[in-house]
């Protein structure tokens, strides 16, 4: 639940590939909100006391027979309702509007002509650029709703200024539609009169106060990944109680080098009580001969809940564990179409409390990663930490593709400390959002010293991205890959080919595996 006082906008989510990208427009503009499936029910909805709702677009028609539907007791809530897209048509045709598949389809920016007068639209200029991804349109309005603009003689905006409904066609989130950030600030303040006081200092003075509430004198765990998540949750738990905090550190074999004494150096600087436990050779052994990559992901999985179990039994009377569950882990485990299709199981949700029978304490389980960071900084975190780049839970062995081996893991770790050393050296040249070695399993030819050779090839990935959802290849400079690759191929012996992954997310994955 929200903190106490918190003004709080509910976004419904119908399937829309943007709909984590509202959210975080909303809370950039220093507002709460949560993210709720379509399917949610009205008394589920009523408990976040929302001043707002903002309904998503989505894949679908409105008049399919296995569409979303929306529910027409949230528009009896007496709250405003801004519906983009999908939601838009969602509205009217609840309202008893009719919406039609147009013989004019509208993908990518558009130009809208402001019509009328509307706090919307308040600041905005008679014409301006928006970002549409629609083949449908509302062909009649429901009764008491004006026009606000037009795209091409369709209908691009329309409202119901006496109950306060807004509907856009276009996608006000994205920043391909020129006023976006107006517009949401526009209904957020203007129509809503939201005051945009939730920031990392409320949350943290917040949660310190819930969690002394929650643990009292009990004890706590901690399972640290060395990652900003783990990290900064076992911070605000160290620092709301103390000692009372156990952090246990799994080196699994599968980190970077010398990236197990780097962390564990880093927490003593910063206080907390942490158990390390070596256990690499443990992991090798049962990722011997496993190719599967989802197999190496459910090993390592279960193995560190083995020796995490483990090492949490020394610990006596513990009755909480600490995770660093981040939002986008919780909405990417609850389908939008209900609980009988989830969308993606994440580690961090599921598995480990059940074995464990301890009771949770996920203290950035309604934060976003950029806002992670921010919190970490404010706790003091070194920038090494709060900056440090995202790394998979099965470390290594998902950019190892084929078996695991630790000659497999000598060779990936040096490649990757030559991509990582020489991008941060690189001067002049913006700083990916993550970048890292794949070690490919294939072999090919090559020649070295008159010699021919056939060993293996290293892929280098860097990607642009907030928040991981969706990603852009990174265009590092040519004299920068050239430096890399010759680096790798003259320095490692086992490496004669090196290639660059050009491919955005999606369609592909940040991961290989």
């Amino acid at each position: 639940m929200q903190p106490e006082n918190t003004e709080t906008v509910v976004i419904l989510d119908f399937g829309s590939q943007y709909t984590q990208l509202i959210a975080r427009k909303v809370r950039e503009l220093k507002c709460f909100c949560v993210v709720l499936p379509f399917s949610a029910n009205l008394d589920e909805v009523k408990t976040h006391n929302p001043r707002a709702l903002i309904f998503s677009g989505g894949p679908n028609s409105v008049y399919d027979r296995k569409a979303p539907k929306l529910n027409p007791a949230f528009l009896e809530l007496g709250v405003p309702v801004l519906a983009i897209c999908y939601g838009m048509q969602a509205i009217a045709q609840v309202l008893a509007g009719k919406v039609e598949r147009g013989d004019t389809r509208e993908y990518g920016q558009a130009e809208i002509k402001c019509l009328i007068t509307s706090p919307l639209f308040k600041g905005l200029p008679k014409k301006s650029t928006v970002w549409m991804s629609h083949g449908d349109y509302v062909a009649k309005l429901p009764r008491g709703f004006k026009l606000l603009a037009t795209s091409q003689g369709l209908r691009a905006a329309i409202a119901d200024h006496k109950r306060r409904f807004f509907g856009l066609q276009f996608h006000p989130e994205v920043t391909h539609t020129e006023f976006g950030k107006q517009i949401l600030h526009n209904f957020l303040f203007g129509v809503v009169g939201l005051r945009g006081d939730w920031t990392p200092v409320q949350f943290i003075k917040t949660e310190l106060t819930k969690i002394r509430e929650l643990v009292g004198d009990r004890r706590v765990i901690c399972a640290l990944s060395g990652g900003v998540d783990s990290s900064v949750a076992a911070t605000l738990v160290s620092r709301a109680v103390g000692d009372q905090l156990t952090c246990v550190f799994v080196d699994n074999g599968l980190l970077r080098e010398g990236e197990y004494r780097q962390v564990l150096a880093a927490y003593k600087k910063i206080g907390l009580k942490v158990k390390p436990v070596n256990a690499s050779q443990q992991f090798l052994g049962k990722l011997k001969g496993v190719t599967d990559p989802e197999r190496k992901r459910k090993i390592i999985g279960a193995e560190f809940i083995n020796v995490f179990d483990a090492a949490a039994h020394t610990i006596k009377n513990v009755d909480f564990l600490v995770q660093g569950t981040l939002y986008p882990d919780v909405i990417e485990s609850v389908s939008v179409h209900g609980p009988s299709a989830v969308i993606k199981s994440h580690h961090n949700v599921g598995g480990l409390p059940k074995k464990m029978k301890l009771k949770l304490i996920e203290p950035l389980r309604e934060l976003f990663k950029d806002e992670v960071r921010v919190i970490g900084k404010k706790l003091g975190l070194p920038s090494y930490i709060t900056q440090r780049q995202p790394f998979p839970g099965p470390g290594l062995a998902i950019r190892i593709l084929g078996d695991v081996t630790a000659d497999k893991l000598k060779l990936l770790r040096a490649a990757d400390t030559i991509v990582t050393s020489e991008i941060e050296a690189a001067r002049g040249v913006p700083r990916p959002w993550q970048y890292f070695a794949v070690l490919l399993p294939i072999n090919s030819v090559g020649v070295m010293g008159d010699a021919r050779t056939y060993e293996q090839a290293i892929a280098i990935r860097a990607i642009s991205s907030v928040d991981v959802m969706t990603a852009d290849w990174s265009e590092l400079p040519p004299h920068l890959l050239k430096k890399i690759s010759s680096r790798i191929v003259g320095e490692i012996p086992g490496i004669n080919r090196v290639v660059y992954d050009i491919t955005s997310k999606p369609p592909g994955t940040v991961e290989w595996e």
